[in-house]
């Protein structure tokens, strides 16, 4: 599969929500550890508000329009800073795909690397903060050297997908810079962190639902 269009996008969004809503406790439980312990409430209710937009009265729309109506849901329903980060991400990422009528490995590379920089400008963090920018730049760039190499969006997917769970795992090396987990400092390092984890989830799943949709 090379590509996917407007009409399969609901059904991502479908996935992110039920993904969310079953790792909830578990965001919970991680936040705990150095956060708010409010993460999983967070993010849950971000995706199910994004799901009912798309899925609802946006879902004959174009790409960029479900994107940037999804991001607008999630500030509405989850104004906390990952709710804001996320609705960041999506609202540039929707940006950066205006015009587009399908989706391939190079468009989820721009839609990627527009989310990133967006999360990093409105968050003022950099890479090495332990923060979600760790995770969501090595996603772009996984997209973009697959793109480059002219990889079908499957392999595109379980790519990125693994590139996201490698960063993961490494920010467990990294010291907290930002939020609450700052205050932590050395006691953050060891424990992976919850916006990266957050990332990857969303990246997982697209891995999950891009084979699925190739199937």
């Amino acid at each position: 599969m090379q590509s996917l269009d407007a009409k399969t996008l609901p059904g991502l969004f479908e996935r992110f929500a039920a993904r969310f809503v079953a790792e909830r406790d578990a965001l919970i439980a991680l936040d705990g550890k150095v956060g708010d312990s409010d993460l999983g409430l967070t993010m849950s209710k971000a995706f199910v508000a994004a799901r009912d937009k798309v899925v609802g009265e946006f879902a004959d729309a174009d790409i960029s329009t479900q994107l940037k109506q999804a991001g607008g849901a999630i500030s509405k329903a989850a104004p906390s800073t990952m709710g804001t980060l996320m609705a960041t991400g999506f609202l540039r990422g929707g940006k950066a795909l205006a015009d587009a009528e399908r989706l391939d490995a190079a468009g989820l590379g721009a839609f990627w690397r527009a989310y990133a920089d967006g999360v990093a400008m409105r968050g003022k963090a950099k890479l090495g903060d332990k923060t979600v920018l760790d995770v969501l730049d090595p996603i772009a760039a996984a997209y973009e050297a697959q793109a480059a190499a002219g990889a079908e969006l499957e392999a595109a997917g379980a790519t990125a997908a693994q590139a996201a769970a490698d960063a993961l795992e490494a920010t467990k090396d990294l010291v907290a810079q930002h939020g609450k987990a700052a205050a932590f400092q050395e006691k953050s390092r060891g424990i992976q962190d919850a916006g990266g984890t957050v990332a990857w989830m969303l990246a997982d799943e697209l891995a999950i639902f891009l084979k699925t949709a190739a199937s």
